[in-house]
Parts: structure tokens; sequence; C-alpha cells
């Protein structure tokens, strides 16, 4: 999820029209796979809870953080989903996701479009902020309460980094 994150904060769509409509639909394809991934977790979410608990050494503030962070993020992210569902309905033209699956029935909103849109891009990069955040929580407690909290999340090939 982060590197994908991250290439959406850093490319947007416009950034990849100049290089024609084969890099445009690879972007917008790998959209479509963070959007599943971000569904899935939502509804993995939805079905157990989360999927983290926080540390024994947490102190009771930073068990709400904690807990806070994790719950801003999932539905941060579902949020985004849906408002890229959004502007696929209040479209002048049918959006396909990857080039191929539809996003939703055009509705032809152009004055609806344009707020979904902003609120779209304004959601995403304070997700982006969020998980900042979120990062630097964990690698606080990685390194003051030296909780290893860095090893349980990363790949194992990491840990010596770490």
């Amino acid at each position: 999820m982060v590197p994908m994150l991250v290439w959406f904060l850093l490319v947007t769509p416009d950034d990849v029209l100049p290089f024609g409509p084969k890099a445009f639909q690879a972007h917008s394809f790998l959209a479509l796979i963070f959007v599943t991934m971000c569904l899935i977790w939502t509804a993995d979410y939805l079905r157990r809870g989360l999927a983290s608990r926080p540390g024994p050494k947490l102190a009771p503030w930073a068990r709400i953080m904690h807990q806070a962070l994790h719950k801003l993020l999932i539905w941060g992210l579902f949020g985004v989903a849906v408002t890229g569902f959004l502007l696929g309905l209040t479209s002048a033209v049918l959006l396909k996701a990857g080039g191929f699956l539809p996003i939703a029935p055009p509705m032809n909103m152009a004055q609806a479009n344009q707020i979904i849109g902003q609120i779209h891009v304004f959601e995403f990069y304070l997700l982006a902020l969020i998980a900042l955040v979120h990062a630097g929580f964990h690698i606080w407690r990685h390194l003051k309460l030296r909780d290893n909290a860095l090893r349980i999340m990363a790949p194992r090939a990491l840990h010596r980094y770490l």
C-alpha cells in the first residue's frame, strides 16, 4: 500500500497523459488495484476489527492514538474510494478503471464533479499526512519504547536494517 500511496502522491493523471494512452491506462490500472486493496482492507476491518493491537508498553494516550490512526487510515482509504466512485458518477463520460471496468454510469453533473474532484484530492493528501503521522508514531515506538514495532510490521528481509 505504501509504494502505491507514494506513487499517487507524486504522479497525477495529468502527469501521465503526455506519455500517451497506454501510460494513462497503466496508471488507471494501478489505481484499480489500490482501490481494490483499500476496499478489501475496509471489509476485513468490518469483519474482524483492527488487525493490530497496541503493545503492552504503550501509555493510555498512546493506545488511543494507535487505534485512532489505524481507523483514520482505514476509513480515509475507504473515503477516497467512495469519492473516486462519485467522480465517475458525476462525470460527463463513462470512466473505466484500468481501461476496462466501468466506474459508474455518467450523469453529466459538471459542478458536482468539480466539487467532488476537489474533495477527492484534498482527502487523499490529508490521508497522506495521516499516514506520515502514523509512520512517525511507529518509528517513535520503535526507537523510544524499543518495542520492535517496526520489526513486527516490516518483512523479515528488512529486519537487519531496523
